[in-house]
């Protein structure tokens, strides 16, 4: 929605402006409906970690190709509508990073999959902490128009998640360095490497999103 002046005057047509150039597209909508998939694709990643076997997760391929086409489709909207309720960059680069989430956890899955490499410990707690900050990101991506507060709120909470990310990373790989198979080694570690670039992925978002909310501030 867009900002209103909150003037008797504008009423409901927010004003000879809103009259003249009327909002095209619902753009938080959009990035709702982005964010509440991309949650479901990274729940559905988590839950492909506790299958066995583990076979090729085209369910997660599925959800996607789902988003990629969301996403594409709020950018042409973009690129002709004439007005957004925030910056259309931030609006293009929070959709942007949501997808590189989605798209590192089906590139790690696929990667599992590929070179047999199966769940440890690590990759089950950055993957649990990579979920909840990204459920994080849907709820303030949902606050977004009405409660600055509880987004500023669900940002931190991600920011606590992607730091536990981080340390599990650390701590996985100082005990991957000191195994003696050096070829699993090197595949674990494309593996926790393609999570680290999710939660990375994740806290960029976070800091698009904070951005967006200063300037609607």
């Amino acid at each position: 929605m867009a900002r209103k002046t909150g003037t008797k005057k504008e009423g409901d047509t927010r004003g000879i402006f809103a009259r003249l150039f009327p909002r095209e597209y619902d753009f938080n909508v959009m990035l709702e409906a982005q964010a509440d998939r991309t949650v479901a694709g990274v729940r559905l990643f988590a839950a492909w970690l506790e299958t066995r076997p583990q076979g090729n997760p085209v369910h997660l391929q599925e959800i996607e190709t789902e988003v990629d086409h969301m996403r594409h489709d709020m950018e042409e909207k973009l690129i002709s509508s004439f007005s957004t309720p925030f910056d259309r960059q931030d609006i293009y680069s929070i959709s942007r990073q949501m997808d590189y989430i989605l798209n590192f956890s089906l590139e790690t899955a696929k990667e599992m999959h590929a070179f047999g490499v199966p769940p440890d410990p690590y990759i089950h707690a950055m993957t649990g902490y990579l979920l909840s900050g990204t459920e994080c990101i849907a709820r303030g991506v949902h606050a977004l128009d009405e409660d600055k507060a509880e987004v500023e709120k669900e940002i931190r909470h991600a920011r606590d998640s992607y730091n536990a990310l981080e340390d599990r990373y650390i701590q996985g790989m100082a005990v991957l360095l000191k195994t003696d198979n050096a070829m699993q080694a090197i595949r674990t570690r494309e593996i926790y490497h393609h999570l680290r670039d999710a939660g990375r992925a994740m806290r960029d978002t976070l800091d698009i999103l904070h951005n967006a909310v200063i300037d609607l501030a």
